[in-house]
């Protein structure tokens, strides 16, 4: 008897990686939409069509940091930023990080949250990865947030080529790290809207602490060759 014949359903074929959804009708909040990372993705994001909204603990701070920006940007405080936003990126530093999601639970419940927070400390020598108790700020975020949808995503990009409005493109992938397929598809997704720019899955969330950590790397190239780096995957 063929294993047909025994009744068992041929198996499905597998999901293209490349096949990922549509989000250009989703809303972008950025916590920390003032500060540069947060200020340069809220850019790109909104040239390339979404709808954002900066997020500050001061929201009037937010609101002229998006009048700034233009493109249908608004402004907004925290909590009102991640209530009226479908996805959310948390780019605010690391030493407010912990507190800020903390207040913010409620808001950010059912969310899909993405995490680009480096933990890096700085001496004399230059910058050095910091590990965070729960072993990544991504998985600190999904320790705070359990009632969100918590990825990693927006690590390696350059603050000064985000905000750059000469600069057409931005060549670089974006790794992505997340515990559902249907969220890490949706933040691939979402790199993608930004022109030059590739999201790549790059595993679960425990996996989170060695992509945050090589920020310190990227920093040490970009002192020694005046560059602002960024990362491309090789055969994919």
């Amino acid at each position: 008897m063929t294993t047909q014949d025994s009744g068992s359903a041929p198996k499905p074929p597998a999901k293209d990686p490349w096949d990922l959804p549509d989000v250009s009708g989703l809303s972008v909040g950025v916590l920390g939409g003032t500060g540069p990372q947060g200020r340069g993705l809220a850019y790109r994001l909104a040239r390339a069509g979404q709808k954002v909204t900066l997020g500050s603990r001061d929201a009037a701070r937010a609101e002229q940091a998006a009048a700034e920006l233009g493109l249908g940007v608004e402004g907004a405080d925290n909590a009102e930023c991640a209530r009226r936003s479908d996805i959310v990126i948390v780019a605010v530093p690391w030493d407010g990080h912990a507190k800020t999601l903390q207040s913010l639970r409620e808001e950010l419940a059912g969310k899909l949250v993405i995490d680009c927070v480096n933990p890096l400390g700085f001496d004399k020598k230059g910058a050095y990865a910091l590990k965070p108790e729960e072993g990544s700020a991504a998985e600190q975020a999904a320790a705070l947030l359990p009632d969100s949808r918590v990825t990693a995503a927006f690590h390696h990009l350059s603050a000064v080529l985000l905000q750059d409005e000469s600069i057409e493109e931005i060549d670089t992938d974006v790794l992505v790290l997340g515990e559902a397929r249907a969220d890490t598809d949706l933040v691939q997704a979402l790199a993608g809207r930004i022109p030059g720019m590739r999201g790549i899955f790059a595993g679960r969330l425990r996996n989170a602490h060695q992509v945050e950590s090589l920020v310190a790397n990227l920093i040490s190239v970009n002192r020694r060759y005046k560059a602002h780096a960024g990362l491309r995957t090789t055969d994919v």
